[in-house]
């Protein structure tokens, strides 16, 4: 009887589990058996790995083959056990010594002819064994790249099963024959599934807008404003104008204006973005902030995640750290614009289904634009509105209440004038320019709330707010005052202290003034306050 085991790793969402991969050779009848809850593409394995073998210049064994997943009771799916699979099969046969196999982690799909093919998920999937405490993984070649982000692990990466035998076995690395040039690469469409994306509209932050800039947008000086502090602090934003004022164009330069990411903040998004399978290939680290603008017709499961078995991320994850925009929000569902109030508050989205519960991060920063009313004049001076009054309260309601409690700011942006249209104003200022203000106001927030475990005001509790870092005495009158009378709620009050505490640190200050409070009252109720709606005029 031949036995040999080597491992593998069954992603779960986001999160990697290490599955044992077992193989056993036993005389009888040759046939091969595969257990431990695989799915349809695992379970035709058999077949493509069989053939991988025998024209990698392998024998497969003619006994009883049974090959074991474990942990049975986690459920496997895709096809990244193949090269595991593989290996085992070839230690159980005598081919490979199973004794090297079994402190090895491989991941990779395999074609008819023996080549490795790349896979979804490498970077969790590598994260996953090395949290596990393995130190060796074997991952196609052209997926090394993203396997070699995680310290501490060393990765072989591999063209074909013929290779990775040789290696094994301490024999010549055979030569694969290299692409014809100019020819596309088939093996890298594994890394990027169509459709992966769910029609999210997904773009590589900074690397997708690098021709937009903040000057580009005449006027709006309010809505700029509003930009710079939810930059700064991360915060929510709602922009609510007439068709033409320019609210996509804010929130396309809305990335730009948030700093690179860290390296822990680069590998979580990566991560996600690996397991949709929308990570470019050539591009194994996303170092800039996502932009994720999904069509108002998209459906509660592609915003928050799901799909057939076990769910897969949706445009919540996939916008993990950057900036989620919903243009025409009213025509969004008020069931998939619902389902986005659980990540706003806990910047992760748990998905129960069937097969599993799955738990996905959603850390992002969101940003709605709507019209006014249906046909988006009610606003506009001279240009009569043809919307009932009532249609208009019925269109303006999509948005619940407690959804719009959940956003911090919320600035109606006018319609663009003629001398502003011409350049006969001033030019606003550049992406760059903004963008070094609110690096220098991260960077203040971070050091103050360095070892409590949060990273940005809009993380902060408003418990932790008043208590550990009050504001200037009296400063919170008037906000109290707009409690008591029903204007706010209690989350509006610690909502409205973390915004006065993101303007205090644009304006350079110790701990918010009442210039900063109203100005944050103003921001988030949307009613003027009489507070100058520029940071620089309140250092």
């Amino acid at each position: 009887m031949g036995f040999a085991r080597t491992c593998s790793v069954a992603l779960v969402g986001v999160e990697g589990v290490v599955v044992e991969v077992q193989a056993d050779l036993e005389p009888g009848v040759a046939a091969f058996t595969l257990v431990g809850l695989p799915d349809k593409s695992l379970t035709e394995s058999k077949d493509r790995v069989r053939a991988a073998v025998v024209n990698s210049g392998g024998a497969w064994p003619q006994k009883k083959l049974t090959v074991g997943l474990s942990p049975a009771s986690v459920p496997k799916s895709g096809s990244g056990f193949d090269v595991a699979v593989a290996c085992a099969v070839l230690g159980a046969a005598e081919r490979i010594d199973p004794r090297v196999l079994t402190d090895i982690v491989m991941i990779g799909e395999l074609g008819l002819d023996g080549r490795v093919r790349p896979v979804r998920g490498v970077l969790p999937a590598v994260l996953a064994a090395a949290d596990a405490g393995y130190e060796q993984v074997v991952v196609p070649e052209c997926t090394a790249a993203e396997a070699a982000l995680v310290p501490g692990v060393s990765v072989l990466g591999v063209r074909s099963l013929r290779q990775l035998i040789a290696v094994l076995t301490d024999e010549p690395v055979p030569e694969e024959e290299p692409d014809e040039p100019g020819r596309p690469d088939p093996m890298l469409a594994g890394l990027c599934v169509p459709g992966a994306g769910v029609g999210t509209g997904l773009s590589g932050g900074l690397d997708d807008a690098r021709h937009l800039d903040l000057s580009d947008v005449v006027g709006q000086r309010s809505a700029r404003t509003a930009m710079e502090v939810a930059a700064a602090g991360a915060h929510h934003m709602f922009l609510q104008g007439p068709p033409g004022a320019g609210k996509t164009m804010l929130a396309e330069r809305l990335p730009a204006l948030l700093p690179p990411l860290t390296r822990e903040e680069s590998l979580e998004v990566t991560a996600v973005h690996s397991v949709a399978g929308i990570l470019p290939p050539g591009k194994p680290l996303v170092a800039t902030a996502p932009y994720c603008a999904p069509h108002h017709s998209a459906t509660m499961q592609s915003l928050v995640g799901g799909g057939k078995g076990l769910p897969r991320p949706g445009a919540v994850s996939l916008a993990h750290r950057g900036v989620l925009f919903l243009d025409e929000a009213p025509e969004f569902t008020g069931q998939a614009l619902d389902s986005l109030r659980q990540p706003l508050e806990s910047g992760h989205v748990v998905i129960a289904r069937s097969a599993g519960v799955v738990r996905l991060p959603a850390k992002f920063l969101m940003a709605l634009a709507a019209n006014p009313c249906p046909c988006g004049r009610h606003t506009l001076v001279g240009d009569g509105c043809d919307c009932p009054a009532s249609v208009v309260r019925r269109y303006q309601a999509r948005l619940s209440g407690p959804l719009l409690d959940r956003i911090d700011l919320k600035v109606q942006v006018e319609a663009v004038t003629r001398s502003e249209l011409s350049g006969y104003g001033e030019r606003g200022e550049s992406t760059r320019t903004v963008a070094d203000r609110v690096r220098a106001a991260r960077e203040r927030a971070a050091a103050r709330l360095a070892g409590s475990g949060w990273r940005t005001n809009s993380e902060v509790p408003g418990h932790a707010l008043r208590t550990r870092w009050p504001a200037a005495p009296g400063a919170l009158d008037v906000a109290e005052l707009d409690l008591e009378r029903g204007f706010l709620t209690a989350r509006g009050l610690d909502r409205v202290l973390r915004v006065a505490w993101t303007v205090a640190d644009l304006a350079g200050r110790d701990r918010p003034s009442v210039q900063d409070v109203t100005l944050a009252l103003q921001l988030r109720t949307g009613v003027s306050r009489g507070a100058p709606m520029a940071i620089g005029a309140l250092t």
